[in-house]
């Protein structure tokens, strides 16, 4: 089954990649990996969320947040690539919270891109992955996560 068919199945549609916010692209493949430049959440209803976890975000909003910037990932990916089918494995996450000082749940908000990782590639969606708190991140957004993955 395809990655595209197994995301239709799972009733997952992945928006039009987001244009880099500057001077970079969203993703840069070198030998068989692509990196995926830091993405934060599609906005849904106009204006990207902006706020901190632990403040005007609970970790089900940055768990929502993380898996919204999971799909914005892998429609970079698809633009880069011509399709998913060529992934043969995420390798790596990388996440940072905007958090407030006393935020301690980082990894169950960086759980919503991981889990849709999985869910799309199956044992391959399995990585390793880092994840940071963050006095602040750029517009204010709630989550920034970059991306390694390997291709055929």
């Amino acid at each position: 089954m395809s990655i595209d068919d197994r995301l239709n199945e799972l009733e997952i549609r992945l928006p039009a990649a987001s244009n880099p916010a500057a001077n970079y692209t969203n993703c840069v493949q070198t030998g068989n990996l692509p990196f995926v430049s830091g993405k934060g959440p599609v906005p849904q209803e106009g204006a990207p969320p902006k706020g901190k976890l632990g403040g005007e975000f609970l970790t089900e909003d940055g768990y929502a947040f993380a898996r919204l910037t999971a799909l914005d990932i892998l429609a970079a990916v698809k633009l880069e690539l011509g399709g998913l089918d060529r992934v043969r494995r995420v390798v790596k996450l990388q996440g940072f919270v905007n958090a407030t000082p006393d935020f301690e749940e980082h990894p169950k908000v960086l759980n919503g891109a991981s889990d849709l990782m999985v869910e799309a590639f199956g044992d391959r969606g399995v990585h390793a992955r880092s994840v940071l708190g963050a006095t602040s991140l750029r517009a204010g957004l709630p989550i920034v996560i970059e991306a390694i993955f390997e291709v055929e």
